[in-house]
């Protein structure tokens, strides 16, 4: 079974989820300015993009300090 990575799949998830709530609630919230909506929703993208980028590049770090370990450790055999 092919493991997805959770740069990938978290961030996909909460941008449907967001997605969703957005759709469902910014048209009917009557309280707010049309430039408040779309701060609201530009916000939650921006966050998202921003957990995307720092996933991944945990996931560069952790490789790489895999592939270092496992390089060590042919080198000493």
């Amino acid at each position: 079974m092919k493991r997805y990575k959770k740069s990938n799949w978290l961030p996909a998830m909460l941008f449907i989820y967001a997605t969703a709530m957005a759709v469902y609630f910014v048209p009917r919230n009557h309280e707010s300015t049309d430039t408040e909506k779309f701060l609201l929703v530009f916000s939650s993208y921006l966050i998202i993009f921003l957990l995307w980028i720092s996933l991944r590049a945990q996931e560069k770090r952790r490789d790489k300090r895999e592939n270092d370990l496992n390089n060590s450790h042919k080198n000493n055999q």
